[in-house]
């Protein structure tokens, strides 16, 4: 692929300084094309210190979010990942709100064949929220490894 076909072009946020989006709706998750599309594989995205807010209390809570997905025709760029999931820091959601928006969103953009998450919450009012979501089966004979976060005791 040459830079006209890969989708380069077309980022406006690689490679340049940006700030932070203040809310998941203003954040841009760009995609590029897959660099394989007849290729059935797996990308994994690990964000151990994702944050957002209490909606209630505006306590800050934290998250061990791992994303697995097969693309299809698209992948996505990670500085707009990572710029989207900043984007949580200010915004208030319950546990549950936050990981499927995210899985949501992504399946929205990048239509893959298959994603799967995975929220490991750390404790609020001392139990953890774990939340798990996926579009279906894996495709046939993709490696799918486990996410292998512990159940919650002092995660690190």
């Amino acid at each position: 692929m040459t830079p006209s076909d890969d989708g380069r072009d077309q980022l406006t946020q690689l490679g340049k300084p940006v700030a932070a989006p203040q809310s998941p709706e203003e954040a841009i998750l760009e995609r590029v094309p897959a660099p394989y599309p007849d290729k059935h594989y797996l990308i994994r995205f690990t964000a151990p210190e994702f944050t957002s807010l209490c909606p209630i209390t505006s306590q800050p809570d934290f998250a061990h979010i791992v994303i697995d997905y097969v693309p299809d025709k698209w992948i996505v760029e990670s500085k707009s990942l990572k710029l989207y999931l900043t984007s949580f820091r200010n915004h208030g959601a319950f546990h549950e709100a936050c990981s499927i928006q995210i899985a949501t969103t992504l399946v929205e953009r990048l239509a893959p064949r298959w994603l799967r998450i995975g929220a490991y919450w750390y404790p609020r009012g001392g139990i953890p929220i774990d939340v798990f979501w996926q579009t279906g089966e894996p495709p046939v004979g993709v490696w799918v490894p486990a996410q292998d976060v512990p159940t919650y005791r002092g995660r690190g």
